[in-house]
């Protein structure tokens, strides 16, 4: 949900959406620094958060911030906007900060997994006392990017000796993108299979459900409306029916109506249009907010 207007307008988007749970860019995804939010404001998000039950809500961080990068000068920058990413979640009260792990540019995929468990060793042992969550993001493989396999994943948990403070997030797009089949019966059970031997459910935190334009193995990141993409409704209907993802969030990053008022606080017809997609897959429904 977008924040324009203040973060609180994005709480009033996920009510009038009818969510459970949403996701913000706590700044501006494509710069390094954020405007310092007023604690008025921050007050508000929160209550308004409690008001509505929505629960959990998370960030996402800047699309900037590359952990696995060798270079000294853009790895301290990465690592202070990652502390900023989540030292305002903490602020904001969020479950987690969602993460692209990060793209080794130069030297190794060994060097840059490494790099990336060390940083967020760093930033978490400096935050003894938070609560927050680093949510690593699993990707597309597009060029060098890192965390389009599980096991690169469960490597960089296991270096940060299975942190409590980390999480999986698993999108849907990037899934079939990287070359896990969840669109047929067959290479969705495996892929959950191999999820669970090498990483564990437990560790999962979200999911971002979004079709794909590509197709499987292509490691292009590419999303595409629900049903509408190469994952199909098949394997959403599979996904919103798992008991073993039952009251995990699930956070559609689709894309959005275009023309509409950056600050206008009302239902977008796209969003309500995937929503309800999903919400007719699911067996039995909740009777009322649903994720």
């Amino acid at each position: 949900m977008s924040v324009a207007g203040g973060l609180p307008r994005a709480v009033e988007r996920a009510v009038v959406h009818g969510c459970a749970a949403f996701q913000i860019f706590s700044k501006n995804a494509n710069q390094w620094r954020g405007r310092e939010v007023p604690a008025a404001e921050i007050r508000e998000f929160r209550a308004k958060v409690r008001a509505a039950g929505l629960q959990p809500v998370v960030s996402h961080a800047s699309y900037l911030i590359n952990l696995a990068t060798t270079d000294p000068a853009l790895r301290r920058r990465s690592l202070d906007a990652m502390a900023d990413e989540i030292d305002r979640a903490e602020t904001l009260g969020l479950l987690g900060v969602v993460l692209h792990p990060g793209c080794y540019t130069a030297g190794s995929e060994a060097t840059g997994l490494d790099l990336i468990a060390d940083g967020l060793l760093e930033l978490l042992a400096a935050r003894r006392r938070g609560k927050t969550m680093v949510i690593l993001e699993h990707t597309a493989g597009q060029g060098t990017s890192l965390g389009a396999t599980f096991e690169q994943l469960a490597y960089i948990l296991r270096r940060t000796k299975d942190h409590r403070r980390l999480g999986v997030c698993l999108d849907t797009c990037h899934l079939l993108a990287s070359g896990y089949d969840i669109a047929s019966p067959e290479g969705y059970a495996g892929t959950f299979e191999l999820f669970e031997r090498l990483i564990g459910v437990e560790r999962l935190k979200v999911f971002h459900l979004n079709d794909s334009k590509r197709p499987l193995g292509s490691r292009v990141d590419r999303h595409e409306h629900i049903g509408q993409g190469l994952v199909g409704l098949d394997a959403f209907r599979r996904l919103v029916n798992d008991p073993r993802f039952r009251g995990l969030p699930m956070l559609l990053e689709t894309p959005k109506t275009e023309g509409r008022p950056p600050t206008l606080v009302a239902v977008d017809p796209l969003d309500q249009r995937n929503l309800n997609v999903l919400r007719g897959l699911m067996i039995g429904g909740t009777g009322g907010k649903e994720r």
